[in-house]
């Protein structure tokens, strides 16, 4: 739902040029560097990707249209995405084991290592750049991107906003 004209205006117009100045920022930096890690594997795996192999891993095997679902994207866009990764043994297709017709992706054990190694150069990164912030910084940050991002997936999707811990789990 677009804000209505009284929301924007109630609050700072200019706090809010600010914000989104930002936010274009960050789109900005975070596609330049993929936030990919730091070391050897910088730029190594694109957000697609990434995001494909965390989301099976934290939630382990599930057909196309469950993985779509959960990603908020169409089934022919996880289709497409999951090709290369299947081509290139990070994910495997496999039968469904009550349904022989149906196709479950999985992440393979060389997609969980290769998964691993990412993540643990984005931590690094994460590291290096939140670097003199205390914890309490950090895991504000955190929950504001989360809180954030929320609330654009919501929007997207035409319901309300509600907070849901989306953060990556270790």
């Amino acid at each position: 739902m677009p804000p209505s004209p009284d929301m924007t205006t109630e609050l700072d117009p200019g706090l809010l040029d600010a914000l989104q100045h930002q936010v274009a920022v960050f789109a900005r930096r975070a596609e330049q560097t993929r936030l990919g890690g730091t070391g050897q594997l910088r730029n190594s795996m694109d957000r697609a990707a990434y995001l494909l192999l965390n989301r099976l891993d934290q939630e382990g095997p599930m057909g196309v249209k469950a993985l779509a679902a959960g990603m908020g994207i169409d089934s022919s866009t996880v289709t497409r995405q999951v090709a290369p990764l299947v081509d290139t043994g990070l994910v495997k297709r496999t039968s469904h084991p009550e349904d022989g017709r149906a196709v479950v992706l999985q992440l393979s054990p060389r997609g969980q290592a290769r998964l691993e190694e990412v993540r643990a150069s984005r931590r690094q990164l994460m590291a290096e750049v939140t670097e003199g912030w205390t914890p309490a910084e950090r895991e504000s940050f955190c929950s504001l991107l989360t809180r954030f991002n929320s609330a654009l997936s919501a929007r997207q999707s035409g319901l309300p906003a509600a907070v849901e811990d989306t953060a990556p789990k270790s």
